[in-house]
């Protein structure tokens, strides 16, 4: 659902708004990422809620959404696409909404400001290092993205330089070089992509400098953050979500819990300090040996993880007359398919805690839950992308008794 979806009560109201509020991006109209820049945060959050409340509010009442108090700068994944502009000038930015036109960006509102600075560092040092960005129609040239990561609560920072070739003219000095600049940098990594493709990062890659990886703070627990991991980009407001979704479990320590889609163990792992045991499921085998990584990190030994396809792993769970107690799930946008969502019910756990970042999807999956044999318990919204009209909602589920 987009912005020109609302009421139109809410249109007249953002209209009148737009004219007062004076935090608005100057890119907001060319880069179409903030699409509620023309709105103040208030009524932003206001917006969300009545989209949450019209989606799910016919199973349950929705709590008030949960905003943050500074909604700037809070992505600590950076992540801009490099080009040349009509008179061969180096940019970079972001793609236009639905195109692959660039629109330069040397600072967002909404991403990290050192990451930023990075970037910008980077385009400048190109033409010294005579490094042509990357052309797709053409296959010449060198840089076609950068990505930053930054562990907010470390400090730690990744740079990945994503080219469209491994021949890097001069690479030791361009990494002084920018070291120079930003000596809190602490691994770069090279990362090769020469596919004519809208993903950002290739197969191969190779560390630079330091040892490839950074860390960060979660909830308590360390996680270790690799190029290619998943790993929320609003670290502020994933403490409040988890937090809540942790709340709404009750665990007592007792329980067999299954975090299903479960990455590199940032559920999972927060969940084992309060449960008897858990077991993540995830088919991505590199997030899987990252979260194994994670659990040995945090020196948790009741926390189990798997390459599976969650769904079928639970399917076999029930044939082995295993149960769980409570499963943790946290699907991309997409939501869940029947499939998974048929063997929850086999399974059927006594709680169900559905992580969603979208609510149509997850209102799709929650009319098959409560058909069979679920009940909502609570719905609460989350703002983790403030700016945006994305909204994530952790819903609680317990099962009927018969």
């Amino acid at each position: 659902m987009g912005v020109n979806t609302v009421t139109e009560k809410t249109e007249k109201t953002a209209k009148e708004e737009r004219a007062v509020n004076s935090d608005a991006c100057p890119l907001y109209h060319k880069c179409g990422g903030c699409q509620l820049q023309n709105m103040t945060y208030p009524r932003q959050l206001q917006w969300k809620q009545n989209r949450v409340e019209k989606l799910l509010g016919k199973f349950h009442k929705v709590s008030p959404i949960l905003g943050m108090k500074n909604p700037y700068h809070y992505r600590n994944k950076v992540q801009a696409a490099f080009g040349a502009d009509r008179k061969g000038k180096i940019i970079s930015g972001v793609y236009q909404s639905s195109t692959h036109r660039i629109v330069p960006v040397s600072s967002c509102m909404t991403e990290d400001k050192k990451a930023d600075e990075i970037i910008v560092t980077i385009r400048n040092l190109m033409p010294g290092f005579k490094l042509q960005p990357y052309d797709e129609a053409t296959g010449r040239g060198f840089l076609r993205h950068v990505l930053v990561k930054r562990g907010f609560s470390s400090g730690q920072i990744m740079v990945v330089l994503v080219a469209g070739t491994p021949v890097f003219p001069s690479k030791n000095n361009f990494v002084k070089a920018l070291l120079k600049k930003h000596p809190e940098i602490t691994t770069i990594l090279l990362n090769v992509n020469n596919h004519y493709t809208s993903l950002v990062l290739g197969e191969n890659e190779k560390v630079l400098y330091g040892p490839g990886t950074i860390e960060d703070t979660l909830c308590g627990c360390v996680f270790r953050i690799s190029a290619k991991s998943f790993y929320q980009i609003n670290p502020v407001q994933t403490e409040v979500l988890y937090g809540k979704a942790m709340e709404l479990a009750q665990l007592t320590g007792k329980e067999t819990v299954i975090d299903a889609y479960c990455g590199i163990g940032t559920i999972g792992l927060i969940a084992s300090r309060q449960a008897g045991r858990v077991i993540g499921v995830e088919v991505n085998k590199d997030a899987v040996r990252d979260a194994i990584v994670n659990a040995k990190r945090n020196k948790i030994q009741n926390a189990y993880f798997t390459c599976a396809d969650a769904g079928e792993f639970m399917l076999e769970m029930a044939r082995e007359k295993e149960t769980a107690d409570v499963v943790f799930m946290d699907p991309p946008r997409a939501g869940s398919d029947e499939t998974f969502l048929s063997s929850l019910v086999t399974l059927a756990p006594k709680k169900i805690v559905y992580i969603s970042c979208n609510p149509e999807t997850q209102e799709r999956d929650l009319l098959y839950l409560t058909k069979c044999g679920y009940r909502v318990e609570a719905i609460q919204p989350v703002d983790m992308f403030p700016h945006t009209n994305h909204v994530e909602t952790c819903v609680l589920m317990s099962r009927v008794k018969k």
